[in-house]
């Protein structure tokens, strides 16, 4: 298997609080000390640090540079959760009434004057500003070590991680401001605790690992699925291509795009989609030499086969510190507003899963979904790790299966769940969110969470769908210009394919719904479609309870990822299964 890696304070009383605080306030400055300091409403810190399970190795550096995100908290949450709720009720006037970035920031975003305070905060303690962001919720520094512990009131400090075989830098405490003009919602940046993975395996056609892998009925070499047999199997149709829509990746380091070209080569095809690159941090998001771009590479290419028409692929990369490149590209994500369909095949986990909440409900306010990779590993424990962002509320979580065709490039014949089974550690990722985040009020729906399906009724649930990820999927990757050749594979898979491909059939029924504006009357809804679907998960859960759920989803009803197993109805193998094209289309866009 593969998985590609980026590189409470006590009470005291007595004696030993006079030596305690004295110690304490020995370690910072007069100033600081005196000062009434004010928390940040979210947590920065890890259990490991505080409890004092990662072994304190050394002080970091107090020259060395670093960077941070610092996101301002929204204004009017409250009434941007009711316009969530109205813009995806079909009931309401306000359904699919999607806002612009610049109404967003308006209504919802940071004030001017808060921005500025920030901005004053930072360059008076002796950071440099980077940038502060369109839509005014991330100001995004760089600063030597001494300079953030002085401003934050934290000591950096390198600590053995308690999990793997690295050290990880993180603050000692929480961080707290003393200008109490200042509103920070978040600073990331602070730890790189979880380094995020990339949700793609790879069978090795000679060990016991793989003896369990069936083989693809797809139309590379020994039947592996090539990109192209997606779009035949989940589509079937050839009027939609998704034209004049985008797809937009989410990826970490850069990329060759060579490694497209000599894909679509072996396959004999062709595309005319743009590939645009968006690096948004100032880092390179192209390399001219051979890289570890497996992910983009196979993101881009399932995106550009299941929806062949696309305007562009934009490639949003970033590079530098962990902590805080995620943030950035899901912010610029929102702010360009160019991509209506969003796909992330990688997963962490955040020192608190509401962290980016601000950027996922302006997403959703402007009728943007995002589709992440549910895991590869079967069922989540209350300790798994990496699964967010998929156990978000605000994203639409995409598991796996195993997919059979009629005939190589043929349509689609049958399915079961990408199910754990002896031998194998790889395996369709679901359950019950290990972040403990709420569940979403789609899920609460009679019917939804059932005794069988051993779904909770009060965390989120996941994967929402699900399409083909066994490891029977041919790709190329790692493209070397001086030789003219990439690495070529027929036995990688993942729910890393399982996400653009839903990005996919959305692009697709987004251009159906931009080339129809007039009044139509379904089984679900009634009402004026003028706008794009918008984020799919109330009308996926809506499709998936009603009494034509067979004819918008390959219910998948066999296989288990240990706990929980794929049943009638949705389940927390598959959610609702895979999408059967042209039906959940003319659903979405009629």
């Amino acid at each position: 298997m593969n998985r590609r890696s980026i590189s409470n304070i006590s009470i005291f009383r007595g004696g030993v609080c006079a030596a305690v605080c004295a110690a304490y306030f020995l370690s910072v400055p007069a100033s600081q000390a005196q000062t009434r300091t004010k928390a940040l409403p979210t947590r920065h810190v890890r259990e490991a640090v505080t409890r004092g399970q990662a072994r304190l190795l050394s002080s970091l550096p107090t020259t060395q540079t670093m960077r941070l995100a610092m996101m301002l908290p929204l204004r009017n949450e409250a009434d941007l959760d009711a316009l969530i709720e109205q813009v995806y009720d079909p009931e309401s006037p306000l359904y699919h009434q999607y806002l612009s970035v610049e109404d967003f920031t308006q209504r919802f975003g940071p004030s001017e004057s808060d921005v500025a305070s920030v901005v004053e905060f930072a360059q008076s303690n002796g950071m440099n500003v980077e940038y502060s962001s369109e839509n005014r919720l991330l100001v995004t520094v760089t600063a030597p070590v001494a300079t953030v512990e002085r401003a934050f009131h934290v000591k950096m400090s390198l600590y053995q991680h308690p999990h793997e075989p690295r050290s990880f830098y993180s603050a000692d405490r929480e961080p707290t401001i003393s200008d109490p003009s200042v509103r920070l919602h978040h600073i990331s940046g602070l730890d790189n605790y979880s380094i995020p993975t990339s949700k793609t395996a790879i069978a090795n056609e000679s060990s016991s690992e793989n003896a369990t892998v069936a083989k693809g009925t797809g139309s590379g070499t020994g039947g592996a699925f090539i990109a192209s047999d997606m779009r035949a199997a989940y589509y079937g149709g050839t009027a939609l291509t998704g034209s004049g829509q985008a797809i937009g990746l989410f990826e970490f380091g850069p990329y060759n795009v060579g490694a497209v070209s000599t894909y679509l080569a072996n396959v004999k095809q062709t595309s005319t989609v743009a590939i645009n690159a968006v690096s948004v941090d100032g880092s390179a998001a192209t390399c001219s030499t051979t890289c570890n771009d497996s992910e983009h590479i196979l993101d881009i290419i399932q995106a550009i086969s299941m929806a062949p028409g696309l305007s562009q692929v934009r490639v949003y990369v970033a590079n530098t510190a962990p902590g805080t490149t995620d943030v950035e590209i899901f912010n610029k994500m929102a702010t360009e507003n160019i991509a209506k369909q969003l796909s992330c095949s990688w997963g962490w986990s955040p020192a608190d899963p509401n962290s980016d909440d601000p950027i996922f409900k302006q997403f959703a306010a402007q009728g943007q979904t995002l589709f992440v990779a549910s895991g590869d590993a079967g069922a989540y424990k209350s300790t798994t790790l990496n699964v967010y962002p998929a156990d978000d509320p605000y994203v639409t979580a995409v598991g796996g299966t195993i997919l059979t065709t009629v005939a190589a490039g043929g349509a689609w014949k049958s399915e079961t769940a990408w199910a754990c089974v002896s031998g194998s550690t790889m395996c369709g990722g679901g359950g019950i969110s290990p972040n403990k985040i709420a569940i979403p009020s789609w899920q609460t729906t009679t019917g939804v969470i059932t005794k069988t399906n051993l779904g909770s009724t009060t965390y989120r649930n996941l994967p929402d769908v699900a399409a083909e990820a066994n490891t029977d999927n041919y790709i190329c990757y790692g493209y070397n210009n001086s030789t003219k050749t990439a690495t070529c594979g027929s036995t990688w898979g993942g729910t890393s394919f399982s996400a653009p491909r839903w990005a996919g059939i959305l692009a697709l029924a987004n251009q159906q719904a931009l080339s129809h504006k007039d009044s139509f009357t379904d089984a679900l809804l009634t009402t004026t479609k003028t706008t794009t679907c918008g984020f799919i998960n109330p009308a996926l859960y809506a499709a998936g309870l009603s009494s034509k759920a067979s004819t918008y989803f390959h219910d998948i009803t066999s296989g288990s990822i240990g706990t929980f197993s794929a049943i009638t109805g949705f389940d927390l193998v598959t959610g609702w299964g895979s999408p059967i094209g042209s039906a959940l289309i003319t659903l979405l866009a009629p």
